[in-house]
Protein backbone atom coordinates (compact mmCIF):
# COMPACT_ATOMS: atom_id res chain seq x y z
CA UNK A 1 0.00 0.00 0.00
CA UNK A 2 1.25 3.11 -0.69
CA UNK A 3 0.07 6.06 1.90
CA UNK A 4 1.18 8.87 -0.23
CA UNK A 5 -1.70 7.77 -2.95
CA UNK A 6 -5.02 9.32 -3.37
CA UNK A 7 -7.02 7.03 -1.83
CA UNK A 8 -4.15 4.48 -0.22
CA UNK A 9 -4.12 5.71 3.22
CA UNK A 10 -8.02 6.20 3.42
CA UNK A 11 -9.17 2.94 2.12
CA UNK A 12 -6.38 0.73 3.98
CA UNK A 13 -8.59 -0.48 7.11
CA UNK A 14 -11.16 -1.30 4.57
CA UNK A 15 -8.82 -3.20 2.48
CA UNK A 16 -7.23 -5.11 4.58
CA UNK A 17 -10.65 -6.08 6.25
CA UNK A 18 -12.51 -6.94 3.42
CA UNK A 19 -9.72 -9.37 2.47
CA UNK A 20 -9.77 -10.97 6.32
CA UNK A 21 -13.60 -10.96 6.06
CA UNK A 22 -12.99 -13.40 2.52
CA UNK A 23 -10.65 -15.85 4.38
CA UNK A 24 -7.22 -14.27 2.99
CA UNK A 25 -4.12 -14.58 5.50
CA UNK A 26 -2.80 -11.08 5.14
CA UNK A 27 0.64 -9.36 5.29
CA UNK A 28 0.46 -5.81 4.56
CA UNK A 29 3.78 -3.85 3.54
CA UNK A 30 3.40 -0.28 3.31
CA UNK A 31 5.61 1.46 0.98
CA UNK A 32 7.83 4.24 2.07
CA UNK A 33 9.95 5.00 -0.85
CA UNK A 34 10.22 4.67 -4.81
CA UNK A 35 11.06 0.97 -5.44
CA UNK A 36 10.31 -0.23 -2.02
CA UNK A 37 7.77 -2.54 -3.08
CA UNK A 38 9.89 -3.89 -5.63
CA UNK A 39 12.39 -4.43 -3.17
CA UNK A 40 9.51 -6.56 -1.09
CA UNK A 41 8.37 -8.45 -4.04
CA UNK A 42 12.01 -9.33 -5.45
CA UNK A 43 13.25 -10.51 -2.15
CA UNK A 44 10.83 -13.43 -2.03
CA UNK A 45 11.00 -14.65 1.89
CA UNK A 46 7.38 -15.89 1.43
CA UNK A 47 5.60 -17.72 -0.89
CA UNK A 48 2.45 -15.55 -1.89
CA UNK A 49 -1.31 -17.13 -3.49
CA UNK A 50 -1.20 -13.36 -4.92
CA UNK A 51 -0.45 -9.79 -4.50
CA UNK A 52 -2.94 -7.08 -3.94
CA UNK A 53 -1.70 -3.62 -4.64
CA UNK A 54 -3.25 -0.59 -3.28
CA UNK A 55 -1.75 2.46 -4.76
CA UNK A 56 -1.68 5.01 -7.96
CA UNK A 57 -0.90 3.23 -11.31
CA UNK A 58 2.55 4.30 -10.66
CA UNK A 59 2.82 1.97 -7.57
CA UNK A 60 0.91 -0.67 -9.90
CA UNK A 61 3.74 -0.12 -12.54
CA UNK A 62 6.48 -1.07 -9.93
CA UNK A 63 4.51 -4.39 -8.83
CA UNK A 64 3.64 -5.80 -11.89
CA UNK A 65 7.25 -5.04 -13.35
CA UNK A 66 8.67 -6.70 -9.99
CA UNK A 67 5.85 -9.62 -10.74
CA UNK A 68 6.42 -10.17 -14.78
CA UNK A 69 6.90 -13.89 -15.69
CA UNK A 70 5.86 -14.57 -11.96
CA UNK A 71 2.93 -17.00 -12.15
CA UNK A 72 1.94 -15.09 -9.26
CA UNK A 73 -1.65 -13.19 -9.82
CA UNK A 74 -2.05 -9.33 -9.37
CA UNK A 75 -5.12 -7.91 -7.65
CA UNK A 76 -5.40 -4.29 -8.61
CA UNK A 77 -7.43 -2.22 -6.08
CA UNK A 78 -8.18 1.21 -7.04
CA UNK A 79 -6.02 3.15 -4.53
CA UNK A 80 -4.63 6.52 -7.06
CA UNK A 81 -6.12 9.54 -8.73
CA UNK A 82 -6.09 8.07 -12.53
CA UNK A 83 -6.79 4.07 -11.77
CA UNK A 84 -6.39 3.72 -15.24
CA UNK A 85 -5.33 0.13 -15.01
CA UNK A 86 -8.39 -1.07 -12.53
CA UNK A 87 -10.62 0.27 -14.83
CA UNK A 88 -8.96 -1.55 -17.56
CA UNK A 89 -9.07 -4.54 -15.71
CA UNK A 90 -12.69 -3.98 -14.85
CA UNK A 91 -12.58 -3.55 -11.07
CA UNK A 92 -15.04 -1.50 -9.28
CA UNK A 93 -14.01 1.74 -7.22
CA UNK A 94 -15.32 0.49 -4.00
CA UNK A 95 -12.93 -0.92 -1.65
CA UNK A 96 -14.72 -3.53 -0.53
CA UNK A 97 -16.75 -4.47 -3.44
CA UNK A 98 -13.70 -4.84 -5.24
CA UNK A 99 -11.53 -7.06 -3.01
CA UNK A 100 -14.75 -9.25 -3.47
CA UNK A 101 -14.50 -9.29 -6.84
CA UNK A 102 -11.00 -9.70 -6.79
CA UNK A 103 -10.44 -12.76 -4.06
CA UNK A 104 -13.24 -14.83 -6.23
CA UNK A 105 -12.11 -13.61 -9.94
CA UNK A 106 -10.20 -15.36 -11.93
CA UNK A 107 -6.57 -15.60 -13.04
CA UNK A 108 -6.23 -14.15 -16.77
CA UNK A 109 -2.40 -13.61 -18.61
CA UNK A 110 -1.87 -10.53 -20.09
CA UNK A 111 0.21 -8.67 -22.65
CA UNK A 112 2.66 -6.19 -21.12
CA UNK A 113 4.73 -3.15 -23.13
CA UNK A 114 8.50 -3.22 -21.84
CA UNK A 115 10.39 -0.21 -21.80
CA UNK A 116 14.28 -0.07 -22.33
CA UNK A 117 14.88 -0.26 -18.92
CA UNK A 118 13.20 -3.22 -18.77
CA UNK A 119 10.12 -1.77 -16.35
CA UNK A 120 6.72 -2.63 -17.90
CA UNK A 121 3.63 -1.03 -18.36
CA UNK A 122 0.11 -2.14 -18.36
CA UNK A 123 -2.18 0.43 -20.12
CA UNK A 124 -0.13 2.39 -22.61
CA UNK A 125 2.94 4.91 -23.26
CA UNK A 126 3.08 8.63 -25.05
CA UNK A 127 4.06 11.74 -25.59
CA UNK A 128 1.68 14.98 -25.99
CA UNK A 129 -1.05 15.57 -23.96
CA UNK A 130 -0.59 12.58 -21.84
CA UNK A 131 2.43 13.67 -20.59
CA UNK A 132 1.25 16.75 -20.03
CA UNK A 133 -1.56 15.52 -18.11
CA UNK A 134 0.51 13.92 -15.55
CA UNK A 135 3.12 16.47 -15.27
CA UNK A 136 0.55 19.72 -15.47
CA UNK A 137 -2.15 18.35 -13.26
CA UNK A 138 -1.52 20.09 -9.73
CA UNK A 139 -1.88 17.68 -6.53
CA UNK A 140 -4.48 20.02 -5.11
CA UNK A 141 -6.48 19.12 -8.40
CA UNK A 142 -6.02 15.66 -8.30
CA UNK A 143 -6.61 15.73 -4.28
CA UNK A 144 -10.05 17.83 -4.92
CA UNK A 145 -11.46 16.06 -8.21
CA UNK A 146 -9.60 12.67 -8.61
CA UNK A 147 -9.85 11.75 -12.44
CA UNK A 148 -11.52 15.19 -13.22
CA UNK A 149 -8.64 17.05 -12.86
CA UNK A 150 -6.88 15.06 -14.95
CA UNK A 151 -9.00 15.24 -18.19
CA UNK A 152 -9.69 19.03 -17.56
CA UNK A 153 -5.99 18.98 -17.83
CA UNK A 154 -5.71 17.06 -21.20
CA UNK A 155 -8.33 18.79 -22.29
CA UNK A 156 -7.03 22.01 -21.87
CA UNK A 157 -4.08 20.62 -23.49
CA UNK A 158 -5.35 19.25 -26.72
CA UNK A 159 -7.35 22.61 -27.17
CA UNK A 160 -3.97 24.59 -27.14
CA UNK A 161 -2.61 22.42 -29.66
CA UNK A 162 1.00 21.58 -28.09
CA UNK A 163 1.90 19.43 -31.31
CA UNK A 164 5.00 16.76 -31.21
CA UNK A 165 7.04 16.74 -34.05
CA UNK A 166 6.94 12.34 -34.16
CA UNK A 167 8.47 9.48 -36.02
CA UNK A 168 7.62 6.35 -35.08
CA UNK A 169 8.30 3.04 -36.45
CA UNK A 170 6.50 0.14 -36.20
CA UNK A 171 7.88 -3.54 -37.28
CA UNK A 172 9.73 -1.65 -40.08
CA UNK A 173 6.95 0.79 -40.94
CA UNK A 174 6.99 4.34 -40.52
CA UNK A 175 4.69 6.55 -38.97
CA UNK A 176 5.18 10.60 -39.16
CA UNK A 177 2.97 13.25 -37.71
CA UNK A 178 2.89 16.73 -35.69
CA UNK A 179 0.61 14.78 -33.08
CA UNK A 180 -1.03 16.32 -30.05
CA UNK A 181 -1.38 12.66 -28.75
CA UNK A 182 1.47 9.09 -30.26
CA UNK A 183 0.37 6.58 -27.91
CA UNK A 184 1.60 2.84 -27.61
CA UNK A 185 -1.34 0.96 -26.49
CA UNK A 186 -1.93 -2.27 -25.17
CA UNK A 187 -4.99 -1.87 -23.85
CA UNK A 188 -8.20 0.15 -25.48
CA UNK A 189 -11.27 1.41 -22.91
CA UNK A 190 -10.92 3.70 -20.23
CA UNK A 191 -13.33 4.97 -17.94
CA UNK A 192 -15.60 1.32 -17.53
CA UNK A 193 -14.84 0.77 -21.32
CA UNK A 194 -16.79 4.55 -21.58
CA UNK A 195 -13.71 5.82 -24.11
CA UNK A 196 -11.34 4.08 -26.56
CA UNK A 197 -8.48 4.98 -27.78
CA UNK A 198 -7.92 2.36 -30.85
CA UNK A 199 -10.21 0.17 -32.69
CA UNK A 200 -9.90 -3.07 -31.48
CA UNK A 201 -6.85 -2.48 -28.83
CA UNK A 202 -6.39 -5.79 -26.84
CA UNK A 203 -4.25 -6.74 -23.99
CA UNK A 204 -4.45 -10.50 -24.82
CA UNK A 205 -3.30 -10.39 -28.34
CA UNK A 206 0.25 -10.68 -28.65
CA UNK A 207 0.97 -7.35 -29.48
CA UNK A 208 0.85 -3.25 -29.22
CA UNK A 209 -1.15 -0.59 -30.85
CA UNK A 210 0.17 2.62 -32.51
CA UNK A 211 -2.44 5.37 -31.92
CA UNK A 212 -1.05 8.85 -33.66
CA UNK A 213 -3.74 12.16 -32.88
CA UNK A 214 -3.01 14.77 -35.13
CA UNK A 215 -5.36 17.49 -35.41
CA UNK A 216 -4.02 20.56 -36.15
CA UNK A 217 -7.03 23.27 -35.77
CA UNK A 218 -10.28 23.48 -32.94
CA UNK A 219 -12.98 21.97 -35.44
CA UNK A 220 -10.78 19.10 -35.81
CA UNK A 221 -10.17 18.46 -32.01
CA UNK A 222 -13.45 18.82 -31.48
CA UNK A 223 -13.93 16.00 -34.33
CA UNK A 224 -11.43 13.73 -32.64
CA UNK A 225 -12.36 13.62 -29.14
CA UNK A 226 -16.26 13.41 -30.73
CA UNK A 227 -14.86 10.43 -32.54
CA UNK A 228 -13.31 8.43 -29.99
CA UNK A 229 -16.49 9.49 -27.38
CA UNK A 230 -18.30 7.53 -30.55
CA UNK A 231 -15.75 4.46 -30.67
CA UNK A 232 -15.86 5.53 -34.90
CA UNK A 233 -12.44 4.68 -36.07
CA UNK A 234 -13.50 4.71 -39.35
CA UNK A 235 -10.41 6.69 -41.80
CA UNK A 236 -9.40 10.05 -41.24
CA UNK A 237 -6.84 12.15 -41.80
CA UNK A 238 -5.89 13.12 -38.14
CA UNK A 239 -6.22 9.72 -36.59
CA UNK A 240 -3.72 6.92 -37.50
CA UNK A 241 -3.62 3.30 -36.28
CA UNK A 242 -0.66 0.47 -36.73
CA UNK A 243 -0.16 -2.59 -34.49
CA UNK A 244 3.12 -4.38 -34.28
CA UNK A 245 5.46 -6.02 -31.67
CA UNK A 246 8.40 -3.36 -31.50
CA UNK A 247 8.11 0.70 -31.83
CA UNK A 248 10.73 2.97 -32.35
CA UNK A 249 9.61 6.60 -31.10
CA UNK A 250 11.72 9.50 -31.81
CA UNK A 251 10.43 13.12 -32.01
CA UNK A 252 12.15 16.99 -32.62
CA UNK A 253 12.82 18.18 -30.15
CA UNK A 254 13.24 15.49 -27.64
CA UNK A 255 10.32 15.42 -25.28
CA UNK A 256 9.15 13.47 -22.00
CA UNK A 257 7.25 9.76 -22.30
CA UNK A 258 4.97 8.93 -19.60
CA UNK A 259 3.76 5.11 -19.12
CA UNK A 260 1.49 4.29 -16.78
CA UNK A 261 0.84 7.69 -15.76
CA UNK A 262 4.74 7.72 -14.32
CA UNK A 263 7.29 9.48 -16.67
CA UNK A 264 9.64 7.37 -18.05
CA UNK A 265 12.20 8.82 -19.42
CA UNK A 266 12.56 11.17 -22.76
CA UNK A 267 12.54 10.12 -26.62
CA UNK A 268 13.98 8.69 -28.53
CA UNK A 269 12.78 5.23 -26.71
CA UNK A 270 11.79 1.95 -27.67
CA UNK A 271 8.78 0.13 -26.70
CA UNK A 272 8.41 -3.88 -27.27
CA UNK A 273 5.54 -5.86 -26.16
CA UNK A 274 6.08 -8.93 -23.75
CA UNK A 275 2.80 -11.42 -24.75
CA UNK A 276 1.53 -12.70 -21.78
CA UNK A 277 4.02 -11.68 -19.39
CA UNK A 278 1.88 -10.66 -16.30
CA UNK A 279 -1.18 -12.51 -14.26
CA UNK A 280 -3.94 -10.58 -13.40
CA UNK A 281 -7.32 -11.13 -11.38
CA UNK A 282 -10.28 -10.26 -13.05
CA UNK A 283 -13.58 -9.84 -11.15
CA UNK A 284 -16.39 -12.01 -11.80
CA UNK A 285 -19.06 -10.02 -11.31
CA UNK A 286 -18.32 -6.96 -12.87
CA UNK A 287 -16.17 -8.72 -15.95
CA UNK A 288 -17.64 -8.22 -19.38
CA UNK A 289 -16.72 -10.45 -22.28
CA UNK A 290 -12.76 -9.47 -23.18
CA UNK A 291 -14.63 -7.32 -26.41
CA UNK A 292 -16.10 -4.67 -23.86
CA UNK A 293 -13.29 -3.85 -20.96
CA UNK A 294 -9.96 -4.82 -23.76
CA UNK A 295 -11.11 -4.31 -27.24
CA UNK A 296 -12.00 -0.66 -28.81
Amino acid sequence: MNPRSRRGLRHREKALHALIEAGCEVREVVTSHPGHASEVIRARNEIWDAVFVLGGDGTVMEVVSALAYSGIPIGVLPGGTGNLVAGVLGVPLGIRKAVRGLVTGEKTALDLGQLPDGRFFTFAAGVGVDVAMVERTSHGGKKAFGMISYAITAIRAAFQRDLVRVTVEVDGQTVQARAVLAMVANAGSILGGRFAVGPNVRPDDGELDLCVFSPERMREVLDVLWRLLRRDFSPHPRMQFLRGKKFSVRSDPPVAVQADGDIVGKTPIEIRVAPMAADFLIPKPTGMPPAMPFGG
